[in-house]
């Protein structure tokens, strides 16, 4: 079971995207309950680190802990975003709220998979309004980035200006 362990925690470390337990035990060619098992192993593994895995509705994922990001961002802020949704997210940091159909405009199609994923993540939210959504800053903003929304916007401007 530890080999497994190893190669479970490979795959979560090295991954850009949440994996399901399917799309693990498929890439290891391992049944799902040994998989399962790995990451509830990993998990508690990880209790007493800054690094947890972490389910989310699309997957399992090793992230850093909410109360570790702030000294994280330091130097990788956005780590787990595309530069594509870092913009959408600036977008809506800057004219908090905004029209889906703006980002859309702006951005082209693809900022609809930007949304939806800032979306799940929890970082975003949005509200059906006629024919478009207007989307807007959740209230886990902050948290999830560690710092103020104002020490936010500071970061991104940099990020998206060294991209």
């Amino acid at each position: 079971m530890e080999e497994i362990e190893k190669r479970v925690e490979a795959l979560l470390f090295s991954s850009t995207r949440p994996l399901s337990i399917d799309e693990i035990s498929k890439i290891l060619n391992v049944e799902n309950e040994k998989t399962r098992i790995a990451i509830e192993n990993l998990k508690k593994r990880y209790e007493n680190s800054a690094i947890e895995i972490a389910e989310t509705p699309e997957g399992f994922e090793m992230r850093i802990k909410p109360e570790y990001r702030k000294e994280a961002s330091k130097v990788a802020l956005g780590y787990d975003l595309s530069k594509g949704m870092i913009k959408t997210l600036a977008l809506v940091i800057y004219k908090n709220p905004i029209k889906q159909s703006e980002i859309v405009k702006i951005q082209g199609n693809r900022a609809y998979e930007y949304i939806e994923k800032l979306e799940r993540k929890g970082l975003i939210k949005t509200k059906k309004i006629g024919r478009t959504k207007l989307v807007y800053l959740s209230e886990d903003i902050e948290k999830y980035f560690g710092m103020s929304l104002k020490e936010i916007k500071e970061r991104i401007e940099k990020v998206i200006s060294s991209k």
